[in-house]
């Protein structure tokens, strides 16, 4: 659990995280080909406790207790989408208040071409986008995105240029 700024304050369990609003900290990844020409999308299972179904182009999850944001990232890299063993590139750190969701995402950038094994209880599908298409898509409103991932790729176009 943090601040607003996103200073870590104490720890609580995920169920009172989620049903009082606290301020959190995850660890989000963007996995782009070797080219950078590519982004990993995926959907949500629908049985995810936060926007289940829903599109995202992040693999990341909370910080436990104790954990840096980076080792959650790399953690949730693995579990997620069975990469590993590559390193990750620091983007930026983004606070989103979207009650009740109020959390500090840490993001980072990964270069990956090799096989992606989905995590069946939180990945339901996952393909490869070139980066045109994933704007795109964003501005489909058929195509319902995650609402703090989409902030964070907004961002991400926005240093991209």
């Amino acid at each position: 659990m943090c601040d607003e700024r996103g200073a870590v304050v104490g720890s609580a369990t995920r169920e009172r995280m989620r049903a009082e609003g606290l301020w959190h900290a995850c660890g989000s990844v963007l996995v782009r080909s070797g080219d950078g020409e590519r982004v990993f999308a995926h959907r949500r299972t629908d049985t995810k406790d936060v926007y289940p179904g829903l599109h995202d182009c992040w693999a990341g999850g909370v910080v436990a207790a104790g954990e840096s944001a980076r080792a959650c990232a790399e953690r949730e890299l693995a579990e997620e989408l069975g990469i590993t063993g590559v390193p990750l590139v620091p983007l930026f750190t983004l606070a989103v208040e979207l009650p009740p969701v109020r959390v500090h995402l840490w993001c980072y950038e990964v270069r990956w071409d090799g096989p992606v094994v989905l995590q069946d209880s939180e990945v339901a599908a996952g393909w490869w986008l070139p980066v045109a298409e994933l704007r795109e898509r964003l501005a489909d409103p058929g195509w319902p995105f995650v609402p703090d991932g989409r902030l964070a790729v907004e961002e991400w176009f926005r240093r991209l240029g």
